[in-house]
């Protein structure tokens, strides 16, 4: 799917998505999941081109043809195969979205006893050449009604960028996110950012670090939150224990599923620490689980889940995630709560394969 807009981070600058996307049918109903991963494996080390040979081959066998009572059992079936958690979340995002449907109720209510009405929006915006094209691009963000912006930074476009934006914008909960650019060299540049009243600075150091993340919070004032580097529980912990962190950012498919997420989230509930839901360039149908998981309890902060015109013409469920004045009204309908439209689907698919119920791939 072509973008509206390129998207910019340090890791490069996106066009389009290669996307993957999973039904899982049990009697009439159908429920959908889909893959996070990128074409290439910048932001971690999954692909989506690998994911799709790690369902087909090893993920979708182990779960077709068996019974299972609730979808959280999908994650423990699926725990002896090592990580892989995009392709592990896309298969355990289709059986959570099947079940829902099986119990006729919204995917946001199967995940929490009493999940909020609407969820807090932000935008992330990604890197510009300019200046004044970033400070546009915030202004439009804030006439839109975003709650919060995050703005994507990379060595050369970070400190005197943020202090552009925050003198043209004093009052706009603002936070950087660095998607893993720096090292502890570059303290001072982040010390010096404790004066911007930023809400965080996302994953500034390296995509596998705890600890160095850990002297980096101790130093600065601006709370760090973590992203690349909780893959898990295990993960969510050690970051707490070692106060590496102040806020974690959960990603569906970064820890390998709604299951996971909610212990995460439950987790960090339990000790204090803040939790907002990320995005991936997703389509309406990773979009709709976002907007679930993000009504619930533990989810404090905006997500980055914009409506779906800020990425694609035209989007494969309908209708569309739409936003008023900062706030995604979460869908009443069961499951996902959007219908996925088949003929937008069948007219981008380049390629397909079912499981049956003997576990064989066609």
């Amino acid at each position: 799917m072509e973008m509206q807009t390129p998207f910019t981070t340090s890791f490069g600058t996106q066009t389009h998505r290669d996307l993957l996307i999973v039904e899982a049918r049990s009697g009439d109903r159908v429920g959908y999941g889909e893959c996070v991963a990128g074409g290439q494996p910048f932001y971690s080390e999954e692909f989506t081109t690998g994911c799709n040979l790690m369902l087909q081959e090893v993920l979708l066998p182990l779960l077709v043809g068996r019974e299972i009572g609730h979808p959280d059992e999908v994650s423990e079936i699926l725990r002896p195969i090592r990580r892989n958690n995009m392709a592990k979340a896309a298969a355990e995002g289709a059986v959570w979205d099947l079940w829902a449907r099986h119990q006729d109720v919204p995917l946001a209510s199967a995940l929490d006893d009493a999940p909020r009405e609407r969820v807090e929006v932000g935008l992330s915006i990604g890197v510009k050449e300019t200046d004044a094209e970033l400070i546009e691009a915030v202004g439009t963000a804030v006439d839109a009604g975003y709650r919060r912006v995050k703005l994507k930074i990379t060595p050369g476009r970070d400190l005197d960028m943020l202090r552009a934006v925050r003198r043209e914008f004093p009052d706009v909960p603002m936070m950087a996110d660095a998607n893993s650019a720096y090292t502890l060299d570059d303290l001072k540049l982040f010390q010096a950012m404790d004066d911007l009243d930023l809400m965080m600075i996302e994953q500034p150091l390296a995509h596998d670090d705890i600890v160095d993340h850990r002297h980096l919070q101790a130093q600065i004032s601006t709370p760090v939150c973590l992203d690349e580097s909780v893959h898990s529980i295990d993960d969510a912990r050690h970051a707490i224990e070692l106060e590496s962190c102040q806020i974690i950012n959960i990603k569906i498919g970064r820890v390998g599923g709604l299951t996971d997420a909610k212990r995460v989230e439950a987790l960090c509930r339990e000790h204090g620490v803040d939790v907002w839901c990320g995005g991936m360039l997703e389509t309406g149908v990773g979009r709709a689980h976002n907007v679930a998981i993000a009504a619930s309890a533990g989810f404090t902060l905006p997500g980055d889940t914009a409506p779906s015109a800020r990425y694609w013409a035209e989007d494969v469920i309908e209708p569309e995630v739409t936003m008023d004045r900062g706030y995604i009204t979460v869908p009443s309908g069961p499951g996902l709560g959007y219908t996925v439209r088949g003929d937008r689907l069948d007219a981008l698919t380049t390629s397909s394969f079912t499981i049956d119920q003997d576990g064989r791939s066609a």
